[in-house]
């Protein structure tokens, strides 16, 4: 096969991310202190919404909007601490991709690896020619193919396993404004 190399970095990406997300779920998702801040989120964001989506009368306003004000606060909080658990996994994360992505670099160094079946923009084909020899812009290195697997296999192997972040926490950031307020 002409491209065997390809689908080799794709194995790898693969097989590197599956154990990534083991080290994820031993050192984070397993633990009651990250089960009781997913609940904790998922409660408060439901409640946000409701607070949202309901309409009451000009009087109540006020205190609703103290309400709906505590309320982000609380999610943000938790959101915050969230990041803080995932902190050591992501290290640990970091450190595994750093070492394959040098092992595959010496082990594809200068090698056309797949072909882009289009020319990519300048600011891409930049990072998917780099390294290689010669002029064709279709030729992908390793190192743009393993970014691209490895982002597209983690987050989807984070959906399938139920380990990605609710999706109500990825509305609410720390650095949201809450309506009606301005910076």
């Amino acid at each position: 096969m002409k491209y065997a190399d390809g689908l080799i970095i794709l194995a790898i990406s693969f097989a590197s991310t599956w154990f990534c997300e083991g080290v994820s779920w031993i050192l984070i998702y397993r633990t009651a202190g990250y089960k009781s801040l997913r609940s904790s989120i998922d409660k408060t964001s439901k409640k946000l919404e409701i607070m949202k989506s309901s309409s009451t009368a000009a009087a109540g306003k006020k205190s609703r909007s103290r309400k709906m004000d505590r309320f982000e606060s609380s999610l943000k909080n938790s959101n915050r601490d969230l990041s803080m658990a995932k902190l050591k996994s992501g290290a640990v994360v970091a450190v595994t991709m750093v070492i394959l992505y040098g092992f595959l670099n010496t082990m594809f160094e200068g090698k056309t690896v797949a072909k882009i079946p289009f020319e990519p923009f300048n600011f891409v084909q930049r990072m998917s020619h780099r390294g290689l020899p010669g002029n064709d812009p279709t030729d992908c290195s390793m190192a743009f193919l393993y970014f691209l697997c490895s982002l597209a296999i983690r987050s989807n192997l984070q959906k399938l396993l139920g380990f990605a972040p609710p999706r109500s926490a990825a509305g609410a950031s720390m650095w949201a404004v809450p309506e009606g307020k301005s910076k």
